[in-house]
């Protein structure tokens, strides 16, 4: 299972997928998966900082969606004042 973590002022919003389905081809996984993908490109171009997270593992930044990816956190840009 994988899950996108969004976090903002007010928590954060989850999105959850069954990588293994999306590969046997199950069409909600697959579902998932763009809908993950859509929200990964959304936060990117709000200028958010993706990170993999694995257990076990130091956090690692990345740039492209991985559906392979256990956790990936979508951290906002932080603004100043």
């Amino acid at each position: 299972m994988g899950v996108l973590r969004v976090l903002s002022h007010h928590g954060d919003d989850r999105l959850d997928w069954n990588y293994p389905a999306v590969l046997v081809g199950d069409e909600e996984a697959q579902q998932a998966i763009r809908e993950a993908e859509r929200i990964f490109a959304e936060q990117r171009a709000r200028g958010s900082t993706a990170v993999r997270v694995t257990p076990g593992k130091p956090a690692e930044r990345i740039d492209a969606f991985d559906p392979a990816a256990q956790e990936i956190v979508m951290i906002p840009r932080v603004v100043g004042g």
